[in-house]
Order: C-alpha cells, then sequence, then structure tokens
C-alpha cells in the first residue's frame, strides 16, 4: 500500500534486446551447413502452417488469425507482444532421429523470430529486425540420434507491437507416430477440498502427455502424471479417469477413481470473521492528503481494520517498529491510552484489529534465521503491547523475491521465503488458532506466477515474479485472508489466454477466479497452484481515484461481486464458478474512503446487508 499517491508499475521480465541477438547470431555461426532443399522424399510437417484453421495445432496465447494482410490463403498469424510478453506461438512436430530439416515462414513487423528447440543437436533460430512487407525467414537443422520431436515457433519482442506470420512450414522426413501408449495404472485421489481435487499417476511408457477425464468428459491435457482439478462444488461425488497421449493417439483410459469434495469449511484461522467481511487499512502511523482518522471514529462496517504499517530498523534487521503518527503530522491524534481503549472497544463489537507488516516505503528482507527471530520477537511485542487479533503481510517492492534455481512454489529454497515462512508459522502456534493472519500482496507477486516465476529457466526474468505463491502455499491451511491489491497494476494473463487490464469489474473477475479456480505456475499444465477457499478471498480495491491507479466506480464492484457469487453481469470473462461465499472485500483504505465521502463503505454494506 502506497503512503502518496502511487503511479502503476509494469512487470520487466525481458531479456536484454542486444544480449540475445549476440547469443542467436552465435547460435547460428555454429550450425552445420545443411542441404537447403528439402529432397523428393522430405515432407511438410507443420499443421496448419498458412493459418487457415485458425490456431489449431497451435500454443499461441498472444495470437489470432486474421484475414488481412496475409501472405497466402484467406489467413495469417497476428500477435502482438506485451510488456512482459513476447507473443510466442509455437507447435510440437513429430521428427525422425539424425535428420535433416528446412523451417520456412513469411513475417512482417519489427524483430521477428522463427525458430526451432528441443533439436537435439543445436537449436536455430533466424530473425529480422524490420519487415515492412511480407519476408521470408529460413533456417535449417540436423536431429539428434534420439529425438523424436521438435518445437517450431515464431516470436516478437517484447512491446514493439504486433507481428504476422503466415506459411511456416517444417519439411523433413517425418516421424514414426507408432502406437498410442498403454493406459495409465495407479490413479490415485486425495488432496478434497469443497472445491478441488488432487489427482496422481504413474507413468506410462512412451506417453507424452495425459487427457484428464471427469465423469466422462475429457477436461484438460497435462504434461506431467499429477493435477489438481478445481472449480467443483461442495460435497459433490466426481468420478475421474485419466488416457495416455503421443503422437499416435490417445490410450484408452485407466480404471476410474471417485471422489467427494468435502463441505464448505471455514478454517484457516476463520476468527469468528462475519459471512462476509470489509476490511481496510487505517493510516495509524502517518498522514498523508487523506487526513487523519482516530481508531474510535471507524464506523461499525468494518470488520478487519489493519493498521499501516509496522516497519523495519533496516532492510533486513526483521526488527520491526510501530510508531504512530505524532501530532505535528496528524492532528487531532488519540493519545496511546485511548488507541488501547479503542482497539479494545473494537474487539468487543466483533471487528479485528491487526498489525500491517511493510507498505511501500517498509522492505522486508529476512535474508538470515536472526532476522528471523528478530522478526518473531518484535512483531509479538507490538501484538502483546496493544493486545492485537493478528499480522498482516503487506511486504512489497524488494521484499520478496526468488534465488535463481528456485523454481518449485511447493518446496522453496530462497532465504527470504523460507524465514518468512517459518516465522509466520511460529506466530501463529504461539497465538493459537484465533490469531488472524491477512496477507495483500499485488499482482505481480501473485496472478504473474501464471506466466513468469523467478528468474526463469533461462534467467532475465524479474525474480520477484510470482514470489508470494510459496509463503501462500505453505501457509494456506494458516490463512485467514488473502486479499491481492488489485490496484497499481500492468496488465495479467488471465486463465482464458487473455490480458486483463484495470479499470473495470473485467479485471478483478480474472484475478479472482485465478485464485479461486487455481492456476498452472509459469505455464507449466502439471505444476498448478491449488485453489484458495472462497471464505479465505477478499478482493483488494481502491477506495477512491486518490488512492490508487485501477479504481472502479460503484456499478463495476456491483457487477465484480454479481459475477463471482452468482454468475451473472461477468460481461468478457467468464470465471470458472460461482462462490457465494466470497469472503468480501478490502480497501486501501479507511482513510481515503472517509475523504470520499465512505463511497467504498456504502456500496459493501448495500450489497452485503
Amino acid at each position: 500500500m502506497d503512503r502518496a499517491r502511487p503511479h502503476a508499475r509494469r512487470p520487466h521480465t525481458r531479456r536484454p534486446l542486444a544480449a540475445l541477438l549476440t547469443a542467436t547470431a552465435l547460435a547460428a555461426a555454429g550450425v552445420t551447413a545443411l542441404t537447403p532443399a528439402a529432397r523428393a522424399a522430405d515432407a511438410d510437417l507443420a499443421r496448419n502452417g498458412g493459418f487457415e484453421a485458425g490456431l489449431d495445432g497451435w500454443t499461441c496465447p498472444a495470437g489470432t488469425a486474421v484475414t488481412s494482410p496475409v501472405h497466402s490463403g484467406a489467413s495469417a498469424l497476428k500477435a502482438t507482444p506485451a510488456g512482459s510478453d513476447n507473443a510466442r506461438c509455437a507447435q510440437t512436430v513429430t521428427v525422425k532421429p539424425d535428420s535433416a530439416y528446412t523451417l520456412s515462414g513469411h513475417v512482417r513487423g519489427a524483430y521477428v523470430y522463427l525458430g526451432a528447440s528441443g533439436t537435439g543437436t543445436t537449436d536455430v533460430s533466424t530473425w529480422t529486425q524490420s519487415a515492412p512487407d511480407w519476408q521470408k525467414l529460413t533456417t535449417t537443422f540436423r536431429t539428434g540420434p534420439s529425438t523424436t520431436s521438435v518445437t517450431i515457433y515464431t516470436h516478437g519482442w517484447y512491446g514493439t507491437g504486433a507481428y504476422h506470420a503466415d506459411d511456416i512450414t517444417l519439411t523433413g522426413p517425418g516421424g514414426e507416430t507408432g502406437q498410442p501408449p498403454a493406459p495409465p495404472t495407479g490413479l490415485t485421489a486425495s488432496g478434497a477440498t469443497s472445491t478441488s481435487v488432487s489427482l496422481s499417476w504413474s507413468p506410462a511408457a512412451g506417453a507424452t502427455s495425459y487427457a484428464v477425464h471427469r465423469d466422462g468428459a475429457r477436461i484438460r491435457t497435462v504434461t506431467g502424471t499429477s493435477t489438481t482439478v478445481t472449480g467443483l462444488s461442495p460435497s459433490t461425488a466426481y468420478a475421474f479417469q485419466v488416457a495416455a497421449l503421443n503422437d499416435a493417439g490417445e490410450s484408452a483410459r485407466s480404471a476410474t477413481v471417485t471422489a467427494t469434495t468435502s463441505a464448505p469449511d471455514s478454517g484457516g484461522g476463520d476468527s469468528d470473521l462475519p459471512e462476509h467481511a470489509l476490511v481496510g487499512y487505517l493510516h495509524a502511523s502517518f498522514a498523508n492528503g487523506s487526513g487523519y482518522t482516530r481508531l474510535a471514529d471507524v464506523p461499525d462496517s468494518w470488520d478487519v481494520i489493519d493498521l499501516a504499517f509496522g516497519e523495519p530498523t533496516s532492510v533486513t534487521s526483521g526488527d520491526i517498529r510501530f510508531e504512530r503518527c505524532p501530532a505535528a503530522e496528524c492532528p487531532g491524534v488519540e493519545s496511546d491510552a485511548e488507541f488501547k481503549a479503542a482497539i479494545r472497544a473494537k474487539q468487543a463489537a466483533g471487528k479485528k484489529v491487526l498489525i500491517s507488516i511493510g507498505g511501500q516505503n517498509g522492505q522486508v528482507r529476512l535474508t538470515t534465521t536472526a532476522a528471523r527471530d528478530a522478526f518473531v520477537s518484535s512483531v509479538s511485542e507490538i501484538i502483546d503491547e496493544y493486545g492485537l487479533d493478528g499480522l498482516d503481510i503487506d511486504f512489497e517492492g524488494h521484499s520478496l523475491s526468488l534465488d535463481t534455481g528456485d523454481t518449485d512454489f511447493r518446496n522453496p529454497k530462497t532465504p527470504v521465503i523460507v524465514n518468512l515462512v517459518s516465522a509466520l508459522k511460529t506466530l501463529k502456534a504461539k497465538y493459537g488458532d484465533d490469531f488472524v493472519l491477512t496477507m495483500a500482496p499485488e499482482t505481480f507477486f501473485v496472478q504473474l506466477g501464471h506466466q513468469f516465476y523467478g528468474s526463469g529457466p533461462w534467467g532475465g526474468q524479474d525474480p520477484r515474479a510470482g514470489a508470494y505463491l510459496p509463503v501462500i502455499h505453505a501457509l494456506r491451511d494458516d490463512l485467514t485472508l488473502l486479499h491481492v491489491q488489485d490496484y497499481n497494476s500492468g496488465p495479467i494473463m488471465g486463465l482464458d489466454g487473455q490480458y486483463h487490464s484495470m479499470g473495470g469489474a473485467d479485471f478483478h473477475i480474472a484475478m479472482t477466479d485465478m485464485l479461486l479456480t487455481g492456476f498452472p505456475v509459469a505455464g507449466d499444465a502439471g505444476n498448478v497452484f491449488p485453489p484458495l477457499r472462497p471464505d479465505q478471498v477478499a478482493i483488494g480495491m481502491p477506495a477512491t481515484v486518490n488512492a490508487g491507479n485501477g479504481h472502479v466506480s460503484p456499478a463495476e464492484v456491483v457487477k465484480t461481486l454479481n459475477c463471482l457469487t452468482r454468475n451473472t453481469d461477468c460481461g468478457s470473462y467468464t470465471p470458472h464458478g460461482a462462490w457465494p461465499s466470497l469472503r468480501g472485500l478490502m480497501t486501501w483504505s479507511i482513510n481515503w474512503d472517509r475523504f470520499g465521502g465512505w463511497e467504498f463503505q456504502r456500496t459493501f454494506d448495500g450489497y452485503f446487508d
């Protein structure tokens, strides 16, 4: 959360252009020259290379088939890179080992690439810096002695505008498709929640992917041997089967396993919150243009009040201090005795008062176990001194990032992640089941993990991308509320493969659907971040246009709630379920809402009363 009016932050995940061009040139220089023309027996192995059948055969989240301009035929590909995505379109093709291939295609645009990976020898690519009209790109490669498939692709460059591609061909000897694999064995179901079931099975020899079937219908394809099926209804029995896939086709289905989802559960430190809660941050340690609001003057509509902020003595000390706003900065500030009395009065009325750690200026990096222990000790002192109900983690900026090579959100290795998880578990154990634990990450640290996780398999990405995911996952059984800040955000790709931007209900619906449905991390369908329970999720919104970028009108707030809780008023995005038990709304901030005439509070009260 920002103390002053913030500006939007866009993700930076691109590799340096000069470095990539140099690497491309070096790779091309090392390729042994191959026969430039395809032999008579060779065939074009690319599927739908002219995009006459739309995107059939291609994986292309940022692309679409267009009718103009085209190189030939009736269609071509148009793909638009974003600030954090190069609009890669790819397909996997069956090939023969130790064989020569020629990859060609026609492209238009600036910085357009055509290449092949997984060759088993030297992966290749070719590119053009500028093609105002159709330009042919061609490259060649030889497969390795055991290579049976390669991935061909085209992509643009980050933020440089749309590119077009057409008539992509891969000529060479066709691979042997063989026989479909045997059916998978060992299918088991576990970890059922009220809305999800986890499945796992034994690998099938020769399988390249697996088709998951629910109640007889195919629902997804994954490359690994496990997946979490989300968007299910509580207290419902489902029948699951899995089939193995390769280039020759699909196997028979596995034996059926039945799993029943649980009833809606309010565990995870619910701590007697109302069915639908309004959460707000109270400027307790500073003032800004919204003016100071005494805790006793906060209306009864606010169910969770986050005192902003506790901040560290230094970034890596772990020593958190909460200094109340001085009278010179906050005219009318109450005394410590009055402040503590107001906390007790709120708690007597059933409200929860938490200390929020971090914010825009409070960078916290628990790089050592000593910092972890100092965090536990100092936060405990604040909680005990003021008699608070719990803790809100609002780590922003560079507080959380992932070390290079830390790619598994289920088993993090980065010290700042591991130490934070340990500290929060210690605090939860110390104060017991009634301890309220909430988190307020930005979309960059959560939903962006659907595309990018940490520095990525080749490095060069922003290591903060998705960095909250291992913390949320490790503490999901202890977490009372997650209220992601759906503001001050760049465009984020949703589960529909489209980019969503702030300013309307669509953004909130898409971002919240990801939390309640679960999502593949870094685009890996076999590595899914499981969904949270709807009672653990509140939607974070700015209270006024002054509070942060991404403010929406009351009408858009109502559309958001209608879509997510009732499946009505959904607009262009269709969520994967309806969640009547969605906990509620969070806003930055109570002070700004008072400044705006309590518009946000009135919208919440009008909807849930």
